[in-house]
């Protein structure tokens, strides 16, 4: 369905309508910067030290992307295994849902011990984080196909794999696309969450010396860009699934 203008440039009224009320909010207070710094603080040190935050950046985003991606061939592939089989979803899911019930961050010291400080700490939790929303939707999807619809292709000669891989799948993609929404902003926390115990680099190495040097200005920049890189994936699967999805939803088809 196509939108409004007013529901398009929503998001960034909101944004700027919180924005201007915080800076009103701290110079009227005249809140401490140290405290809670104001937008025109934060962006001042973004700006000072804008080369250093794009280096923690760029690491923080490739390894959150490899993790993430080590996340979607396991999450296909365990969700494919899972909601093709009674018996895999009966004995699989409580066991994969016990795991994703742990604190990720508790793995970390743990990873550490295997890996070292480093990137494969990151890696790991990126990947730990993120990788049961996108089993569970496929699961989900393959697992809800409709009795009839499968007696239906039975029916007509199509044997069970035929069923999964030219039906299943495909229904199953609009709950993929969701998942990599989710997804990636759990991704993107695995690895923040890690680089702040388990590495020298990275926006969560970022966010522990800037708070132990009381920049706080800096420290609320480097959460400004995760959210910022987090948001651009999101949309970026958004678009994807609007250009290969749309027959999925209702009304989105322009007339």
């Amino acid at each position: 369905m196509k939108q409004t203008p007013v529901e398009r440039w929503s998001p960034w009224i909101l944004l700027v309508t919180v924005i201007l009320l915080w800076q009103i909010i701290c110079s009227a207070f005249q809140v401490s910067e140290f405290i809670f710094p104001s937008p025109w603080r934060i962006w001042t040190q973004f700006w000072e030290f804008k080369t250093i935050i794009a280096g923690h950046a760029w690491r923080t985003f490739w390894v959150t992307m490899v993790g993430f991606g080590i996340a979607i061939v396991v999450g296909v592939l365990l969700g494919f295994i899972i909601g093709s089989s009674r018996l895999a979803y009966a004995a699989m899911y409580p066991l994969m849902t016990a795991f994703n019930a742990l604190p990720k961050a508790a793995f970390v010291p743990i990873l550490v011990v295997w890996f070292g400080i480093g990137a494969g700490p990151a890696i790991l939790t990126a990947f730990l984080i993120s990788f049961f929303p996108i089993m569970v939707n496929i699961a989900t999807g393959l697992a809800t196909l409709e009795p009839e619809l499968e007696d239906v292709l039975r029916v007509l000669g199509a044997k069970r794999w035929d069923v999964l891989i030219k039906v299943g799948l495909p229904r199953s993609m609009p709950y993929f696309y969701g998942s990599l929404k989710v997804a990636i902003t759990l991704a993107f926390v695995g690895t923040t969450v890690s680089e702040m115990t388990a590495a020298n680099e990275g926006i969560g190495y970022l966010l522990i010396s800037a708070g132990s040097a009381m920049q706080m200005g800096l420290a609320f920049a480097g959460l400004v860009v995760v959210g910022a890189m987090a948001m651009v994936m999101y949309e970026l699967f958004s678009a994807i699934e609007r250009h290969t999805t749309g027959w999925a939803h209702r009304g989105s088809q322009n007339t």
